[in-house]
């Protein structure tokens, strides 16, 4: 059967090559999404877009295989939709480590996996958002401002204050403090050496 599959990372810095390793290859075409927020809806991004035109151009409607669901999306609703619309154009849905989505009990499964992607990136925005308050009470009490005023976005290069700051507010790893200011792991590892004597 011809197999393609699809994949998505949602930062810049992170990389599809494990999703592609661990599903083994052997497809006649790969789509991906680099940097690209699970709470976009599929059909809005690139990858996903260029893929669903190859499939409607296809005679014999191809089996997709991806990672996991939550590389589908983040948004219950649109993982759902994506994958009917794409059983109901002859796709085959292969889920990694799940196998192809069919029949009440495949249906079951992919709303109940949607559903825990989506509760996990209300989390994920929870966390950030409770990171944003620790780091803007931390800077409040330590009078760490930037241009005037307490930064609650994203820091400008070089504000190595803010980003140790928010570090040591959520205890967070170098990988975690990357993702949430949008920075190279190098460029954090920089900012929480330098900054940390500040904070």
């Amino acid at each position: 059967m011809n197999r393609i599959a699809y994949y998505r990372v949602s930062t810049a810095d992170q990389s599809t090559e494990a999703q592609r390793h661990a599903m083994g290859g052997d497809f006649s075409m790969e789509f991906q999404d680099e940097g690209v927020s699970g709470a976009i809806p599929a059909a809005e991004r690139p990858g996903f877009a260029a893929m669903l035109s190859a499939i409607k151009a296809m005679k014999k409607k191809p089996e997709l295989c991806v990672y996991a669901v939550d590389r589908l999306g983040r948004d219950s609703i649109d993982v759902q939709t994506t994958v009917r619309d794409l059983r109901a154009a002859g796709v085959r849905v292969n889920i990694h480590g799940l196998g192809v989505i069919e029949g009440d009990t495949g249906e079951l499964l992919l709303t109940l996996l949607a559903q825990f992607a989506q509760m996990e990136r209300n989390r994920i925005r929870a966390r950030a958002d409770a990171g944003r308050e620790a780091a803007r009470e931390s800077l409040a009490r330590t009078g760490l401002t930037h241009r005037g005023k307490v930064s609650l976005g994203r820091p400008v290069k070089g504000d190595a204050q803010e980003v140790a700051a928010w570090r040591l507010a959520n205890g967070a790893s170098i990988a975690a403090t990357a993702e949430q200011w949008g920075l190279s792991l190098a460029t954090v590892k920089r900012y929480c050496v330098s900054g940390a004597a500040l904070v």
